[in-house]
């Protein structure tokens, strides 16, 4: 038997789809951030990266990267293997701490990342409740999704966003039976967030437990940081609140947070914690320091916002198709798996623009899309070298622009230097 074959066949079947993952070498630059080298076949040239998840370059923030030269200093570089076999090392005890902390919980749990965290946390709740019945938003992240699964529990998955179709699922379990319901705040690839107070309603009436995603709010919103649930004052409302390190705190790791039994049973049954060798202390110490900055300095979310809105603002005008968003990420949409590759190729070559092409099974089919991350560090002229290089893009390949009167070459040259100066560029 030819094995080999199987997986040719599965890289082929990839190809013929047009969505072949291929992964740009970029080298980050400390200290010129969002500007990385790309080093391809031909030469090594510098680039700006417009879809990174370290939403508020604290991966380059003076403080973050001092706490990690000093651990290092200290500790060394690795974590020296399981929590179960080598203890806690210090830096670990305090990141949870603050993490417990930034989300007003009695205890938090750190794991080797965010997909870990949810996998695990979800199947080993899961499994521990009595029959445990799972209500998961159909739109949920792959970790969730797989989390779920592992679980072995029954499931139902209601419609995004939908309250009536999760009241209805719950109705028809009934009162008694342990439910589980998991969710995300902000919904990464639409920008959209979940209705956290009516689902805590919803939960309260029908008597299960909350399990919330924030890891594409945590460090960006509310007053703290604390993401949605901390903006809304909901935190309180919901059981488990589980995030990323790897974001906007720009270092490495996922994390719960939740009341002391549940976060106990967790650390104490959960394979993908007890077999996974610690998060390193160079790593906890960068985060914990993240996380205390952001705890108290508003500007880095305050920058973010503006910019994020500025450039959906200019994009629009351009007639760009940019997609719904009520948040900080920005999808345009392309609609075709080839293009949207064809797209993000020629904005890096010609135009030194990183966008990651978006496709299934990300998204659903049909729904391709280029998306965009600003940051405080995209500039006003960065945002304005963005929408050129779209309008060209878009032109080149026969992209469709969206409808309206004026064409996309009118209207951001009629738009651009207004906005700029409106947002002090």
């Amino acid at each position: 038997m030819d094995y080999r074959r199987f997986f040719e066949d599965a890289i082929d079947q990839l190809h013929a789809e047009k969505r072949y993952r291929v992964f740009a070498n970029l080298e980050r630059i400390v200290g010129k951030f969002p500007r990385a080298l790309w080093r391809s076949a031909e030469d090594t040239r510098e680039i700006t990266v417009w879809c990174s998840n370290d939403y508020l370059g604290m991966g380059q923030h003076p403080k973050v990267i001092a706490a990690m030269h000093d651990a290092s200093s200290r500790m060394g570089s690795g974590a020296g293997g399981t929590r179960n076999i080598s203890g806690n090392n210090h830096p670990l005890v305090e990141l949870e701490a603050e993490l417990a902390d930034l989300h007003d919980k009695e205890a938090g749990l750190v794991f080797t990342s965010g997909f870990v965290s949810n996998e695990a946390s979800i199947s080993t709740i899961a499994r521990l409740l009595p029959n445990c019945l799972i209500f998961s938003d159909e739109l949920n992240h792959a970790s969730m999704i797989e989390g779920v699964k592992r679980s072995g529990a029954e499931k139902r998955i209601f419609r995004h966003n939908d309250l009536a179709h999760l009241e209805e699922l719950l109705k028809a379990a009934g009162r008694e039976r342990a439910k589980l319901i998991v969710f995300e705040s902000v919904y990464s690839m639409d920008g959209d967030i979940a209705p956290i107070d009516a689902i805590a309603d919803l939960a309260e009436k029908y008597n299960a437990m909350t399990y919330i995603d924030e890891v594409h709010a945590v460090g960006m919103y509310g007053e703290r940081g604390g993401g949605i649930t901390d903006r809304e004052g909901l935190s309180h409302r919901i059981d488990i609140i589980e995030g990323t390190l790897a974001k906007a705190f720009g270092t490495l790791g996922g994390y719960i947070t939740g009341p002391k039994s549940v976060i106990d049973a967790v650390r104490s049954y959960a394979p993908g914690f007890i077999f996974t060798t610690a998060l390193p202390p160079v790593i906890a110490a960068a985060a914990t320091e993240s996380i205390r900055h952001l705890k108290v300095s508003q500007e880095e979310r305050r920058l973010h916002q503006q910019q994020a809105q500025l450039t959906k603002h200019v994009l629009a005008q351009a007639n760009l198709p940019v997609m719904p968003s009520e948040t900080h990420i920005v999808p345009v949409h392309v609609g075709d798996p080839e293009l949207c590759k064809k797209a993000s190729d020629r904005l890096l070559e010609k135009h030194g623009i990183y966008i990651q092409p978006i496709n299934y099974p990300t998204v659903p089919r049909g729904t391709e899309r280029l998306r965009i991350t600003p940051t405080p560090f995209h500039s006003n002229e960065l945002i304005v070298e963005l929408k050129d290089a779209l309008v060209e893009v878009w032109t080149a390949l026969g992209i469709p622009f969206s409808t309206g009167e004026a064409t996309p070459v009118e209207a951001s040259d009629r738009v651009v230097t207004l906005a700029v100066s409106k947002a002090g560029g």
